[in-house]
């Protein structure tokens, strides 16, 4: 009998300890997960606060500084450009703002309201600083004014001699002390007027003294010319006195088509 019921006992035991190994492994799974829990709602509820509290006291750095340094730089141009602190006529057209009327008669003295620009700043006649100021100038359009008064661009490739005399298209702006009406840069046809460097008094010099080997010719620029000169001996000294003649009325240049100097 006794050997019977340890045989009836011991399947039992099996499933006892089955169900014990998986309570405990249940149990232990529900330790783990507090623990890791409570781990970890500590750091996030020291940690929270300690940043909180950095935030506080950290410096903060706004946008708006940089908009205020960058509006400071268009009145720093303006000033450095254009002299401040002097009267206001005497301004460069370039620093004021003027409220031009093309109803004037041409070549007489015309009166215009004008305003500095922003940043500059102007004195009248009794000292006092002025936004608004009555300026006095002749009426004339920007191209109708002396060629003294502008500059004009001046290209080195248009013949000077020649016969008719050539011009070409020059872009001129006025200066920047001188008022006037309409655009300040503007274009105009003008006579080709550059130099290469070349001397008239040098030219007839070799002319008369060396012509005969052309030397004129060389000097010049004109190389087959001079070669033509130099192995006729001048044209029999025909062709030497026409070219004193045509080099001392003008008419013989420099090869690049330049003036002289």
């Amino acid at each position: 009998m006794a050997s019977t019921s340890c045989q009836m006992w011991r399947p039992d035991r099996g499933r006892c300890s089955k169900h014990y190994g998986i309570f405990v492994i249940l149990f232990m799974d529900l330790v783990l997960q507090s623990v890791s829990g409570y781990l970890s709602s500590p750091q996030v509820s020291h940690q929270e606060p300690a940043f909180s509290r950095e935030s506080q006291h950290r410096p903060i750095i706004t946008s708006p500084v940089v908009p205020a340094a960058a509006s400071v730089s268009p009145v720093e141009e303006d000033v450095s450009e254009c002299p401040s602190g002097g009267l206001c006529s005497r301004l460069p057209a370039d620093c004021i703002q003027c409220n031009y009327q093309h109803n004037c008669t041409y070549g007489k003295p015309a009166s215009f309201t004008c305003k500095p620009n922003k940043g500059v700043h102007c004195i009248g006649e009794s000292g006092q600083q002025q936004s608004n100021f009555t300026l006095s100038i002749i009426c004339q359009f920007c191209w109708q004014l002396e060629p003294s008064q502008y500059h004009c661009s001046n290209p080195n490739n248009c013949m000077t001699v020649s016969c008719p005399r050539k011009r070409y298209n020059a872009t001129c702006k006025v200066l920047n002390h001188v008022h006037c009406l309409g655009k300040r840069q503007f274009q105009k046809r003008l006579f080709c007027n550059w130099t290469g460097g070349y001397k008239w008094s040098t030219a007839l010099a070799f002319s008369i003294t060396l012509g005969g080997f052309g030397a004129d010719r060389f000097y010049l620029g004109q190389w087959r010319e001079g070669l033509g000169k130099l192995f006729s001996f001048g044209g029999l000294g025909i062709w030497t006195l026409i070219d004193v003649l045509l080099i001392g009325v003008g008419y013989v240049g420099p090869a690049d088509g330049s003036l002289y100097i």
